[in-house]
């Protein structure tokens, strides 16, 4: 099987079908998930994310997943040699290390003991909120220390504080530029651009709009300038700064989990960013 995804847009887009509120269950989303990895557009496709609490409820997928761990911290070590010994490859693990007020070092403590014992990569879910920074240089210790950890933030919810704005956004991404960390997000990028959800009045952020951003901070650029990109609701500025980097690979942000991956690929299509087409 060929592929017309380009190096830029590489495992962009998790498969988050089973993630609430899903209507499906664990057999069809493997089997969906099959079809994505044997389709042209394969390579922009990243794991299946798998909550931890469905696990043991149906039959696990015997593929390489990702596990999101719902579930309390200490219980994820069991978790993954249940998972492991049914069938199970782990690809790597995301999971929550605070509540949104909360002092993240307790939780990331926990998870950097995990991470430790394993050999996948984990991602630590850090709320924008109080205590991040200090978060993201505990991160940046441990991976100096060889662990392999990184952050994981969520960008959307059901109250317009869970959205960060573009310059909140932009801050983010520039500290985590500035510590070598690479980064995945979470809820609200159901599109390219960011764009205004005429049901709930939320403003989300656009996956391309992101991507462009960190490009521009890979590069070198300051917060007010990765806040622009994140601003923008037109794709005219960011089409041509994604095509023209589209062969070179993606610096960190390493994707985003959608509940139908087809959605991201039919605008990265529809945007020329990706030259395929459904056969």
């Amino acid at each position: 099987m060929s592929t017309m995804v380009p190096p830029l847009y590489a495992g962009l887009v998790d498969d988050a079908s089973l993630l609430p509120p899903s209507p499906i269950g664990l057999t069809e989303a493997e089997a969906k998930f099959h079809e994505h990895a044997s389709a042209w557009y394969a390579e922009l496709i990243g794991a299946l994310l798998v909550p931890a609490s469905v696990v043991g409820s149906e039959p696990v997928p015997r593929l390489a997943g990702a596990l999101i761990g719902d579930i309390p911290a200490g219980a994820l070590p069991a978790t993954v040699e249940k998972l492991r010994s049914a069938g199970m490859v782990i690809a790597h693990v995301e999971a929550a290390v605070a509540r949104r007020g909360e002092d993240p070092q307790p939780g990331l403590a926990l998870l950097r003991t995990f991470a430790a014992q394993e050999t996948f990569h984990v991602w630590a879910e850090i709320p924008l909120s109080w205590g991040l920074i200090g978060a993201l240089d505990t991160l940046a210790e441990a991976r100096r220390a060889g662990q392999s950890i990184a952050p994981k933030f969520r960008v959307g919810g059901l109250a317009a504080e869970l959205f960060p704005t573009p310059v909140e956004l932009a801050a983010v991404i520039c500290a985590c530029r500035d510590r070598e960390l690479p980064f995945k997000l979470a809820a609200g990028l159901r599109h390219a651009t960011r764009h205004t959800d005429p049901e709930t009045g939320f403003t989300h952020h656009g996956f391309l709009n992101v991507l462009v951003a960190t490009l521009l901070a890979a590069d070198g650029a300051e917060v007010a300038e990765v806040a622009e990109a994140l601003a923008a609701t037109h794709p005219v500025p960011l089409v041509e700064p994604a095509r023209s980097r589209r062969e070179m690979p993606r610096p960190l942000f390493a994707g985003f989990g959608a509940a139908n991956v087809v959605e991201p690929l039919t605008e990265l299509v529809r945007l020329g960013l990706i030259n395929g087409g459904y056969e």
